[in-house]
């Protein structure tokens, strides 16, 4: 078990053996949830696990196991559930095989029907033949189908336990009863036949599952167990669990780096495909980031070490695909709600199918044999399938290529999507600023000023003051850092330098506080008219606010952003840009991204606190906003939005406020987190109509007496398989 720990409360994660359908995970919520301490659980059929939120110490691990025992299912470990070892095609299938060869020769005399041939294996064979099926083979049916009987609720296990036996026992007593010299028809090979194709349709379907979750064990697959950690010794392999921060250790040609980590030694090119999605391998220089699970190119290098465990990027990612397929669409709700009382009445169809038969003069033989079919056909095993298993499916295709979906109602949701907010720096432009002009003051040094300039900056890491600052390296202008440096959020800072207080921020502010921008008129309308971020440098004496340096900063679009966006309109989505700039600034940059101004999709002069708000502007009137960007200040608008997507190379804390990551920080990545979104709700949709249409078309047909319990059994077995197949349909996708 592993567990997270919040200042409120702490989240457990349980693998959870024995459970076949719907009903099982409602069984299991209902134990979990009734503990006193548990503020929610939500069990996954597909990945046979349980996430659980306490808020009570009392709620313990132990506590949490025994609750799943008690309710008849076997807990397990999480990592006995995403076991990255390779399995075999095969694991599993002895018992399947056993049942396969025991049932074969009760289904020959059918077979030889078709030809003409009428002929009959004699009881007893058919007895000794079916009994190891219906008690050996079968009697995990009657292990799980007792635990729910005491808990009084129903489930597949039930429904196939208690129609096989049925059928089972109608058998012996019409053998036993038998008059001498007379063949009686039994019905062995309908209980058998009916447990073999179950066993065989769980097994194909644990084989699908496999198939679903190797976007999870590939990623677990990346980390290496060894490391060329640098000693006093040299080189020497040792465990990666042992590497602490700041550790040197050695990468040699074609190893994937065992941690995050800076290059220190050497020069090569990394590939990032299995995080990024990008195929193209990235050049890496001394002081360049190293992530783990990334392969080293032709270059033996030496890297320090910055992150190890869970806190390495490969290490975010995987907890954020596995929060994501643990996770409960809000239609799987539904679906649950559905399961609960779904079993308790088809025991009642069951039970009236019975009666009704009897009623109308058909012999109690004819009347239980329908009423079996109805108990098989009606087992509700691929309704809780339909909705995990796409979203296991979706998830994992996702994040092979880039787009890491933690939040399954931002998935569910994405699709409906008709506006998207876009934040400007970092997310459609580079996010790399650079000091496209500095006009002094009359009177001031334009060199000093930009000197003074730097200095404020000299602590900050904002994109324009590391602009500023280099613009100062570049003229080697260099000097001591500003004391007593406060910050104005979304305005600016002030600073003393050598005994003067100055102001270095935003033109709107800097009027507020005083400074007459008269003297740079023209200076900002021609800078503006670039497109270009406008700050300034002021001193406060006792004369009032002088000016001393005016400093334009320009960006680059991305590469790709321009044609992105063109694509997204054309899908005949809504398009705005939320920026601080100014009016003209902003407006310039758009034209260039190809968004249109005068139609209202630019939004200038907001603050970042203000960011949010927009949002909630644009979410009136029931419209589905999502809100891309990639800063500290863009996290409210984030988490704001229906659906926030924050880009993979800006901060932390927006990736935590967003529901979907794009990895890449390419544009093109959103239209393409829209489309695995639309893709993955349909297949909800359909494997969800087809569980349904199947249990709706197939207990009217068993009641009536046109299905025989192995044809429903068959059929049974075939709903299961055909549901995880349509949703690995999904594992083809690609942006």
């Amino acid at each position: 078990m592993t567990h997270i720990k919040t200042e409120q409360t702490t989240v457990y994660d349980i693998g959870i053996g024995g459970m076949t359908c719907a009903s099982c995970v409602a069984r299991v919520e209902r134990a979990l949830q009734k503990m006193p301490g548990v503020l929610g659980a939500t069990v996954n059929l597909a990945t046979e696990s349980a996430r659980i939120e306490v808020n009570s110490p009392d709620v313990t691990d132990a506590r949490l196991r025994r609750a799943v025992r008690d309710a008849g299912y076997e807990p397990r470990t999480p990592e006995a559930q995403t076991d990255t070892s390779e399995h075999s095609t095969w694991k599993g299938f002895m018992p399947v095989g056993v049942g396969l060869v025991l049932t074969a020769p009760l289904v020959l005399p059918m077979l030889s029907d078709v030809w003409g041939l009428h002929w009959m294996l004699p009881a007893w064979l058919q007895f000794a033949l079916a009994t190891p099926v219906q008690f050996v083979l079968g009697a995990r049916f009657y292990k799980a189908g007792w635990h729910a009987l005491k808990a009084l609720t129903g489930n597949m296990d039930l429904l196939v336990s208690l129609g096989t036996t049925a059928g089972w026992a109608l058998s012996v007593w019409l053998w036993l009863t038998a008059t001498d010299g007379t063949t009686p028809h039994l019905y062995f090979e309908g209980s058998a036949v009916v447990i073999t194709l179950v066993m065989l349709g769980k097994w194909l379907e644990t084989r699908a599952k496999r198939q679903t979750t190797e976007a999870i064990r590939a990623l677990h697959a990346l980390r290496p167990d060894k490391a060329h950690w640098l000693g006093e010794d040299g080189e020497v392999d040792v465990p990666v669990d042992e590497i602490l921060v700041g550790d040197q250790i050695v990468v040699r040609p074609g190893e994937r780096f065992p941690l995050d980590g800076e290059l220190v030694e050497g020069q090569t090119q990394v590939d990032e495909s299995m995080l990024t999605g990008e195929p193209l391998p990235a050049g890496k220089a001394p002081g360049a980031a190293l992530t783990g699970g990334s392969i080293n190119g032709e270059g033996r290098v030496r890297m320090r070490v910055t992150a190890v465990g869970h806190e390495t990027v490969l290490s975010h990612i995987i907890r954020l695909v596995e929060d994501a397929q643990a996770g409960k669409a809000p239609i799987q709700r539904l679906v649950d709600k559905v399961a609960e009382v779904f079993v308790p009445v088809v025991l009642l169809i069951a039970l009236l199918t019975l009666g009704t038969w009897m009623v109308l003069g058909a012999n109690f033989e004819t009347a239980l044999i329908h009423a079996v079919a109805v108990l098989v056909i009606a087992c509700p095993c691929a309704l809780g399938l339909a909705t995990p298993v796409a979203i296991m499916a979706g998830t994992g295709v996702a994040a092979k290529h880039g787009i890491l979906i933690k939040d399954v109602q931002a998935l569910e949701l994405a699709h409906r999507v008709q506006t998207i907010a876009f934040d400007k720096t970092g997310t459609l432009t580079l996010g790399q600023p650079r000091l496209i002009a500095h006009v002094s003051a009359s009177g001031q040094d334009a060199q000093q000023a930009l000197e003074l300039a730097a200095r404020v900056q000299s602590g900050s890491e904002h994109p324009l003051a590391r602009a500023v600052v280099n613009a100062a390296k570049a003229l080697g202008l260099e000097g001591a850092s500003a004391q007593d440096l406060k910050a104005i959020p979304g305005k600016g800072v002030v600073a003393t330098l050598d005994g003067r207080l100055v102001l270095l921020g935003s033109l709107p502010w800097l009027q507020e506080e005083g400074l007459d921008m008269g003297l740079w008129q023209e200076d900002i309308s021609a800078l503006q008219a670039q497109g270009a971020s406008l700050s300034a440098l002021a001193e406060r004496t006792q004369a009032g606010l002088q000016a001393l340096l005016l400093m334009g900063f320009g960006d680059e679009p991305k590469a790709g952003a321009a044609q992105a966006l063109t694509a997204l309109r054309e899908r005949g989505l809504k398009l705005v840009m939320i920026s601080g700039d100014n009016q003209a600034a902003a407006e310039a940059m758009a034209r260039r991204l190809g968004l249109r101004p005068e139609a209202g999709e630019v939004l200038a002069n907001v603050l970042p606190g203000d960011k949010s708000a927009q949002v909630q502007k644009l979410r009136a009137g029931g419209q589905v906003v999502a809100m891309v960007g990639d800063g500290v200040n863009d996290a409210p608008a984030l988490a704001a939005a229906d659906v926030g997507m924050a880009m993979g190379n800006g901060t932390d804390v927006a990736m935590h406020a967003a529901g979907i990551t794009l990895m890449r920080g390419d544009v093109a990545l959103v239209g393409a987190a829209l489309e695995i979104s639309a893709r993955t709700v349909a297949k909800i949709r359909q494997n969800l109509f087809w569980a349904f249409a199947y249990n709706v078309a197939g207990i009217p047909l068993a009641a009536l007496g046109y299905l025989n319990p192995m044809m429903a059994g068959a059929a049974m077995a075939l709903s299961s398989v055909s549901v995880m197949a349509n949703a690995l349909l999904l594992k083809r996708w690609k942006p």
